[in-house]
């Protein structure tokens, strides 16, 4: 398993796994109304703002942020999510 340096780089790939789960679940980011972010150092918090924008545009998840350490130390970002499908 490849891990990108950088919290940026982390979220992205994140979102990423994410997103592509969800399209396998038929849902999308779109559907996304709970985020929790774990991160060992809460100050890089807001170096992940762009890329949180970019994913979630206009969705406005309910989300929480924990300091906390990490199962791999190069990892800098988790990020889980729950969406509620939408009967389409």
């Amino acid at each position: 398993m490849t891990i990108a340096d950088g919290v940026q780089a982390q979220t992205e790939q994140c979102l990423k796994n994410i997103e592509a789960a969800l399209l396998q679940a038929g849902s999308s980011l779109d559907d996304v109304v709970r985020v929790t972010y774990v991160l060992p150092d809460g100050e890089e918090f807001p170096e992940c703002w762009p890329v949180l924008r970019k994913y979630f545009g206009e969705v406005r998840p309910a989300a929480m942020m924990i300091s906390a350490k990490l199962l791999d130390p190069r990892m800098r970002i988790e990020i889980e999510v729950t969406a509620l499908k939408q009967n389409k």
